[in-house]
């Protein structure tokens, strides 16, 4: 496991196409195709050389940022969300300065979101926090997965929906 939403399975054999894992109690979201698997259980996922073996819980928001080669190349904006669907999920998204201990005296932000999966939500709650240069404005592009839609590495060209976030609590609702 990698923190509570990620499960990545390295392949250890050489010349292995697929790799045998084991999946706990949970909802999951195979990250290359979007297709669901229920566990707990053992499976055989693919393993091209390409490809590690990677798995979202259900409930999980995972974000997405712009390709940077360094942290302040350029704004971290937009940001995609990727809700998978099947359980609630919580996540708080962090940002500071990135070039200095000034979030040591509390110069930085948290963005709390949240999915509530049986009202279908995902609320954007107000704003913790503040430093100078921080983006007032942010533009998040919400994916909820399916199989082949929000998966892989590349940004969805087909986002849900995009929200302009302005710092204050704001609900989206998805059906």
């Amino acid at each position: 496991m990698f923190g509570p939403a990620l499960l990545v399975s390295p392949v250890l054999e050489p010349g292995a196409t697929h790799r045998w894992l084991y999946l706990p109690d949970a909802t999951w979201y195979d990250f290359w195709t979007g297709r669901i698997v229920r566990g707990p259980g053992s499976i055989s996922a693919p393993a091209p050389l390409e490809q590690i073996p990677l798995f979202v819980r259900a409930g999980s928001i995972l974000p997405m940022g712009p390709d940077i080669l360094y942290s302040t190349e350029k704004p971290p904006d937009p940001i995609e969300l990727r809700v998978y669907r099947g359980a609630d999920g919580q996540f708080a998204l962090y940002d500071d300065e990135n070039d200095s201990y000034d979030y040591e005296r509390g110069l930085r932000s948290l963005i709390p979101i949240r999915w509530n999966d049986s009202k279908g939500t995902l609320t954007f709650g107000a704003r913790e926090g503040r430093f100078p240069g921080m983006l007032e404005e942010r533009t998040f592009r919400v994916v909820f997965v399916t199989a082949g839609h929000g998966t892989g590495l590349e940004p969805s060209k087909t986002p849900d929906r995009t929200v302009r976030y302005h710092g204050e609590s704001l609900v989206i609702t998805y059906r």
